[in-house]
């Protein structure tokens, strides 16, 4: 046992439970003193002094209540051999780091390559759920496990449209990942608990609570933001006119995510909060896999044409990054911003600004959800 990483992960799991303490907080704080270890060790004038926060965030009284917390914490993580993601961890989902409101800390239990899957559709939806929902969902996941095998589907896990989506992509082979409003130490509902025991091995559970916190019914409109957040794109399935759904929808269009909605009758309960996204503009209407894949600039496997990668490219004005996006994006004939940031080992927002110098070099062009490819 490693005692000194148990001793940051300790450190690690008490910074993220401190009432008021969200992720801007915490990289000011490690941007200041460069160790989590500082906000407990040092006194709340060092601190204050340091950082300009408030002392009042920093009681001895709080600070000791969330190490004693996240000492329980420790032990059971690696009883259960349960990944924790701090927010600086290499591991730590990209697309959701691009979310100001991201956790600190999550807590996974399964496949660790799911999380850093090209693609990631969220489909949420009503836990009522109609034959012609499920039925929709069914064979999007079908038709994108043909299309799109590199696809994580991500949901909530909750009844109806949720728990439909994960066995449709457990069953035509996808990786789903569920983000749960409590703790690893309990499934809910526990009905959906099999299934949650099957996606270990191709997804996984992923949650930013500790197993000591109390679920409440807050948290599951809290999590709701990670399912927007880890996706490139939202697909509502089936909402009443209101409905944690059309949350996530929000949310997801707040983060600039492509939301798609299933258009249904005129007058359908359960279809009039998806209807009202159409016709408010908030998403667009999907009718089926290729609808998606179109919107999203996305590769079909069946469509994609073999191509020699190109050799070379001008190096005339570029700089040695430039070039290095360059060289990838002919390589590989496109490429996905999230996906690029892993596995060019670079920081979104240094990405991100090098691909915009490019698009006014006009050496490379955008595309929906975050696809570019080379003139």
């Amino acid at each position: 046992m490693d005692t000194f990483a148990d001793e940051q992960l300790r450190y690690r799991i008490a910074l993220a439970n401190i009432k008021s303490m969200n992720r801007l907080l915490a990289e000011t704080l490690l941007q200041q003193t460069g160790d989590v270890s500082a906000f407990f060790t040092l006194s709340p004038k060092e601190l204050t002094d340091l950082t300009g926060w408030d002392s009042s965030l920093f009681s001895q009284e709080e600070r000791g209540r969330a190490l004693r917390m996240a000492a329980e914490e420790v032990a059971f993580v690696r009883k259960k051999g349960i990944t924790p993601l701090f927010f600086t961890d290499d591991d730590y989902p990209q697309r959701l780091l691009e979310c100001d409101d991201a956790p600190i800390m999550l807590y996974y239990k399964g496949c660790s390559a799911a999380l850093q899957a090209s693609h990631v559709v969220s489909i949420v939806g009503t836990r009522h759920a109609t034959p012609y929902g499920k039925n929709f969902v069914e064979t999007l996941v079908r038709d994108l496990s043909d299309t799109c095998p590199d696809t994580l589907i991500v949901s909530g896990l909750a009844y109806g449209i949720d728990v439909t989506a994960h066995r449709a992509a457990l069953h035509y082979g996808l990786p789903t990942v569920a983000v749960l409003a409590h703790g690893l130490n309990t499934i809910y509902p526990a009905q959906h608990r099999n299934t949650a025991v099957d996606m270990l091995d191709r997804g996984g559970l992923l949650t930013e609570y500790a197993s000591s916190q109390i679920t409440h019914k807050g948290f599951f409109l809290a999590r709701n933001r990670i399912v927007a957040g880890l996706a490139d794109a939202v697909v509502v399935v089936e909402s009443g006119i209101k409905g944690g759904s059309l949350f996530t929808a929000t949310i997801a269009g707040d983060y600039h995510r492509d939301v798609f909605a299933l258009p249904g009758r005129v007058g359908d309960i359960s279809s009039m909060g998806c209807n009202n996204l159409i016709r408010n503009n908030k998403a667009a209407l999907i009718t089926c896999a290729d609808d998606l894949i179109e919107a999203m600039g996305w590769a079909a496997r069946s469509a994609k044409p073999a191509q020699a990668p190109l050799a070379t490219f001008d190096t005339a004005d570029l700089t040695p990054d430039e070039q290095n996006i360059m060289q990838y994006l002919t390589t590989q004939g496109e490429g996905q911003i999230n996906r690029m940031a892993v596995e060019l080992n670079t920081p979104i927002a240094t990405l991100s600004a090098t691909l915009v110098e490019l698009e006014f070099k006009a050496r490379v062009i955008a595309f929906p959800g975050g696809i570019y490819r080379p003139v």
